[in-house]
């Protein structure tokens, strides 16, 4: 199994990387993209991801964090999309869920970091709250055709129809797992294989079996058991091709 979305590099999990990443491993995360949501931690994710071989780079400059980004972030992550040493760019898109964020300045940020990735050749990690239609409008605008990722899925099934006809992979998490998340499972149970990813989204959005705890990577198989609930697949089929998705999107 592939986490493509996971915080591990964060300081909550600081005192006990070691003992995450290896439960991890020993639940079957065969690989973690570990994404960048400001500058100051881009640093941290590269050498992680340096030294340990089933971890993965993606950095980028979130909606969210607007006052954290500097005038040089967006010239220094150019640098780095050239260099040839990450998977994607992400994570970054919109965010429309708390109105103060600024709305133009979001726009402006999403469009510089889809232009670099369009230069470096990589996929995108999609960030999108309240703003699905926003964020296809710009990338048909500016007619992004890399690909990616919408993280951490909370859209309609049209919407996601439209991320998949624009090239983008639809990532299921935590969500799946409760009861009243009508939605989400209705575009987890409709969507074609072929479409699909997981995540955990580690420390946030856990399973339902942990809901108001602290999420871990370790619980990627609970995800993947819940899709299977959902489909007519059998389980080796689901999960070969979710692996498969994963790993021509980022790996090759």
């Amino acid at each position: 199994m592939i986490d493509t979305h996971c915080h591990i590099d964060l300081p909550v999990f600081a005192a006990v990387f070691e003992k995450v990443l290896a439960r991890a491993r020993k639940a079957g995360v065969t690989a973690q993209v570990l994404p960048g949501v400001v500058r100051a931690g881009w640093q941290r994710i590269l050498h992680l991801s340096a030294v340990e071989q089933d971890l993965f780079p993606a950095i980028g400059l979130h909606p969210m964090y607007l006052s954290q980004h500097g005038k040089n972030d967006l010239e220094e992550l150019r640098r780095l999309a050239l260099s040839g040493h990450l998977v994607a760019i992400g994570e970054i898109g919109l965010d429309y869920y708390l109105k103060e964020n600024n709305r133009s300045m979001q726009q402006e940020l999403f469009e510089a970091q889809l232009v670099i990735a369009a230069e470096a050749d990589l996929p995108i990690l999609l960030h999108v709250r309240k703003a699905h239609d926003q964020v296809q409008a710009t990338i048909r605008r500016l007619n992004f055709t890399g690909g990616g990722i919408v993280h951490a899925y909370s859209g309609s099934l049209q919407q996601a129809e439209q991320y998949v006809r624009l090239g983008f992979l639809i990532s299921i998490c935590g969500t799946v797992t409760y009861d009243r998340a009508s939605r989400i499972r209705t575009v987890a149970k409709t969507l074609p294989l072929t479409s699909l990813v997981i995540e955990t989204d580690s420390p946030d959005i856990p399973p339902s079996a942990y809901h108001g705890e602290c999420n871990y990577p370790e619980y990627l198989p609970t995800i993947l058991s819940a899709l299977v609930r959902l489909r007519a697949e059998p389980y080796q089929q689901i999960a070969a091709q979710i692996e498969k998705n994963s790993r021509v999107l980022l790996f090759q």
